[in-house]
């Protein structure tokens, strides 16, 4: 897959088939309208194209409202490529590219830089300025500028019930399974191992403390999770734990995730973890014993979940 950072950047002189959103969360939605697209390149031979926005349209016309995503830029990048599409564009969305009115967008980017022969896109898309165009206006225009446009029905789309708000609602629940089953892949977090206070080695349970550097990234509900960890190319499996530790009068929150047969220094190191299953919320212990006794049972829970599922 070829990535480029910009619609500038974009050179080819290859027809292309093309669809275009946001694609948080590539959940099976998003893979159904992707699949369309493979299905009408092995019938054409032309190559499949996406574009993309970031930062999400959202972050910059309505400032008001805070959205947190479920993909940084970096992963949605490596779910397009593990997904077989030709070309990736990723557009920085802007007020000005907002203001690009319908048949702006259509004529330059489709038609000049992208040389489309087809788009694919949902019966309720609306493009252009103030998102006044809908999919009866990009009928007219492919007609116009002699490109197809296949609709997908609200039949089709209804198959696969899902959107990014329902799995950002899963997740905020802690329902991690749910989301999985949205996705069809685990929900992951990224980020570097930073030194934390060190208190999991002296009750057994050594922890790596994750620092995420998106501020935009949805974290799932507090709570300990059983979960899958990638280091250097390694698959390892854990349990881990959102939240601020309040039986240690902790304050600020944190992410931990014991690793389990790992005796490794990964300090400064970047990992990923994906989330299985929900064990249970956070909770205050009496004493730092019966915390112990805690964590004894949610890596026998975590362990038993491992063995029927991996």
């Amino acid at each position: 897959m070829k990535v480029f950072h910009s619609i500038q950047d974009f050179q080819s002189s290859e027809k292309t088939i093309v669809t275009l959103g946001t694609f948080d969360g590539m959940h099976i939605g998003h893979r159904a309208i992707l699949n369309k697209l493979k299905f009408q390149k092995n019938n054409s031979g032309n190559k499949t194209l996406v574009l993309t926005f970031f930062p999400h349209p959202r972050m910059v016309l309505k400032t008001d409202s805070k959205i947190l995503l479920l993909n940084t830029i970096e992963e949605r990048i490596q779910l397009f490529k593990e997904f077989g599409i030709d070309y990736l564009v990723v557009q920085e969305f802007t007020q000005e590219f907002a203001n690009l009115s319908a048949e702006e967008f259509v004529k330059n980017i489709l038609v000049d830089t992208f040389n489309i022969e087809k788009i694919v896109i949902g019966y309720d898309h609306h493009f252009g300025k103030n998102r006044s165009a809908n999919i009866h206006d990009l009928i007219e225009f492919g007609n116009k500028y002699h490109f197809d446009v296949e609709q997908i029905s609200a039949e089709e789309l209804d198959r696969v019930s899902v959107s990014s708000t329902k799995i950002r609602k899963a997740l905020a629940e802690g329902n991690v399974a749910l989301a999985k089953n949205y996705l069809s892949y685990p929900y992951m977090i990224s980020g570097t191992v930073i030194k934390g206070k060190q208190l999991g080695r002296t009750i057994g349970y050594p922890t790596a403390n994750i620092q995420i550097k998106e501020e935009y990234k949805l974290i799932p509900a507090i709570g300990v999770y059983v979960v899958k960890v990638l280091i250097a190319n390694q698959t390892y499996y854990g349990m881990l734990n959102i939240g601020t530790n309040p039986t240690v009068e902790g304050k600020s929150l944190s992410i931990e995730v014991n690793i389990f047969d790992f005796d490794q220094d990964i300090y400064g190191q970047e990992i990923t973890v994906c989330f299985l299953e929900r064990i249970r919320d956070e909770k205050k212990f009496g004493s730092v014993e019966m915390l112990k006794e805690a964590l004894k049972e949610d890596a026998q829970f975590s362990k038993i979940f491992l063995n029927k599922n991996i």
